[in-house]
Formats: structure tokens, sequence, C-alpha cells
């Protein structure tokens, strides 16, 4: 029963543009990105972390980077190709009010499953491998640092907006209700039972109640598994 907390990267002089970027090498975080990673690390310096799993892209490394800066366990970082930005083929580079009219991009919007780019990979081809590779660096962290261990994921919109929907027990095409902004956090944990979301892209707030003492974790295990009736009681306010 891991938890991981989902962090899309700063923005970029891309996002500032209106371009899409994909995999284009290079694309870093402008100085409100920047600023943005700051204040998300700032928020997750009162989570005890046991890992920070990031895109290979740059935009993502340098996110990472500040978060395990400002983190006082400094918990290492591994890059993972499976959290990586969509492959947008062709639309690469391209303004967004541009790939607006093409037809392709009606089927973005209301049929994504449907949706695959020129020369790059599909949205569900896209949804199945960063879910994957989610669940599995959860177990993984769960196997290693036990129940309710928390860890970080930083990636990109389309890829945590994905991960969420899988989350929700969302069908793909009904992801584009979903927002990430950047440097925004969500969080998800996984049991026997279900995921739950336990937040979504939010951008403020004190996230100290993931860091329960062990024992108080373990002892919660099973009732967290099952849906509380009523909306429960939420976590404890930290003195």
């Amino acid at each position: 029963m891991a938890t991981v907390i989902l962090v899309r990267h700063g923005r970029t002089s891309a996002n500032a543009s209106g371009t899409l970027a994909g995999r284009t090498p290079g694309v870093r975080l402008d100085d409100t990105g920047t600023e943005q990673a700051r204040l998300t690390a700032e928020r997750l310096a009162a989570v005890p972390l046991a890992a920070v799993v990031t895109s290979p892209l740059e935009r993502c490394r340098q996110t990472a980077k500040i978060i395990t800066g400002a983190h006082p366990a400094a918990p290492r970082t591994v890059s993972e190709r499976g959290i990586t930005e969509c492959d947008y083929g062709e639309w690469q580079g391209r303004l967004l009010k541009d790939l607006a009219k093409e037809k392709l991009w009606s089927v973005v919007q209301t049929q994504p499953s449907a949706a695959a780019f020129p020369g790059g990979e599909s949205l569900q081809a896209m949804q199945a491998r960063s879910v994957a590779a989610v669940r599995r660096h959860d177990a993984a962290v769960e196997a290693e640092h036990g129940a309710g261990a928390v860890w970080v994921a930083v990636s990109h919109g389309d890829i945590i907006k994905s991960v969420l929907a899988d989350a929700l027990g969302m069908h793909l095409d009904l992801f584009q209700r979903i927002f990430v902004d950047p440097a925004s956090v969500s969080i998800v944990r996984y049991t026997g039972a279900r995921p739950y979301v336990l937040a979504s892209n939010t951008h403020a707030g004190d996230l100290s109640w993931l860091a329960a003492p062990p024992a108080k974790r373990a002892s919660r295990r099973k009732a967290a598994e099952d849906a509380p009736v009523g909306g429960g009681a939420g976590p404890s306010v930290r003195s």
C-alpha cells in the first residue's frame, strides 16, 4: 500500500509559447517553471520520500533535482523511460493553435482511445506503458520500504492524466476531463482492493499528513483498503 505523488514538471518556454514540445531535446524550465518547482519542493520536504522517479527528459530531471535538493533526506533519483512524454511524432514542435486545425485534433479531444499520432504512438499505448511503469515502481517501493512508503514520479501532463484516469477507473476517452498543471501535485494510493486518488492537480497545501509514523500506517492498512462509508474522518492534523 505505497503512495505515489505524481508531479508534473514546471513550466517551460514551450508551454508558455503554446508549442507541443514532446520529446524535443533541450526543453528546459523557464524562470516561472523553476519557481513553480521550488514551491512544490517546499511542500514535499515535509514528506518522507523513499524514492524519486523521473522521466528522462530534461524538464523533468530539472524538476526532480529541485525536489531532491530541497528534501532533508535527499532521496535517490532514478530515470524511467516508461513515464517519458508521449511520442507525438509529426506533431512534435508545432504550435497548438495550428494543430487544432488538424482532423486528428477532434479525435484527441473526444475519442483519445482512437488517437494515434502520425509517426508517433497512440494514446492507448502511452497510457499502457505509463500505468505499467508507475505500478511496477510502486510495488518495488512497497517491497523495499514497507506499507505506507511514499515516493514521487516526475512526469508530463498527458502521462499523469492517463495514470489518474486509470486509478479512477475512467475510460481513456474521458481523460481530457482531468487537468494537470505545471508543477502540480496529484496523489494515488494503490491497495489490494483498488487505487485511491487522494489528490489531483493541487498547487498548495500541507502534505505532512503523508508522514504518519510507520506503526500507525500499519494499523490503518486494512481499514484504508476499504472505502469509508460516509466519507471518513480524513487525515489527522499534525501539531
